[in-house]
């Protein structure tokens, strides 16, 4: 029988039952919670806004989208959304998806934290992207039903989660920093870390190898 939070249905599925044990396995309670919140407001900024996007392949970026910060899946070093995005490509891929459910689910967690692009790459990049921004920075929760919220969070308490959500990213990307250039990802390191200074785009034009 499927779990029903908030008016939403949580997938019934074989792929939804091994992310969801991973990610309780893989993640601290913090990351788990909050994966589980966007999925949730995920769903409902997507009826909000007219959106049908798969709920099992929603669930499942939801669930990858921040895996990338606690474990590096990659030999190379690379930001962490690729690292996420390419671990769950191969977890559907693995498990039977198609390669086009399979990248749908990529897109949406290697663009989650990329401001303005996911909303025009479908509805599971763009539904994964508004619950991102609903449960980090509460965009478009006052047209949410406020029962619903409330329902949400206390099956998934927020605790701590404002301090506990940087000190994540601290932690995740504190020995890669160059894979923050030119996200918000350098936000994060250049408020917390004593010394780290992003480079701008501009340094980038302005130092590159040409006389002119």
């Amino acid at each position: 029988m499927n779990d029903t939070i908030a008016a939403v249905e949580i997938p019934d599925t074989a792929a939804v039952t091994e992310a969801t044990a991973f990610l309780r396995e893989t993640a601290g309670p913090l990351i788990f919670h909050h994966s589980r919140r966007v999925f949730l407001f995920g769903v409902l900024q997507a009826r909000a806004l007219g959106l049908r996007p798969d709920p099992e392949l929603l669930y499942l970026s939801a669930m990858f989208h921040d895996t990338g910060l606690s474990t590096p899946f990659s030999e190379v070093e690379q930001r962490f959304e690729l690292d996420g995005a390419d671990h769950a490509h191969k977890f559907l891929l693995d498990r039977g998806f198609s390669e086009d459910a399979a990248q749908v689910v990529w897109t949406a967690i290697a663009l989650h934290t990329t401001p303005g692009i996911p909303g025009r790459m479908g509805p599971a990049a763009a539904a994964t992207n508004y619950g991102v921004l609903t449960d980090a920075v509460g965009w478009g929760l006052d047209r949410l039903d406020p029962d619903r919220v409330a329902e949400i969070v206390d099956a998934h308490p927020r605790g701590k989660f404002k301090e506990g959500f940087l000190q994540a990213f601290v932690d995740g990307l504190k020995n890669r920093p160059d894979t923050t250039y030119g996200t918000v990802n350098a936000d994060v390191l250049e408020h917390f870390i004593p010394g780290f200074r992003r480079t701008t785009m501009v340094e980038r034009v302005l130092g590159a190898p040409w006389p002119n």
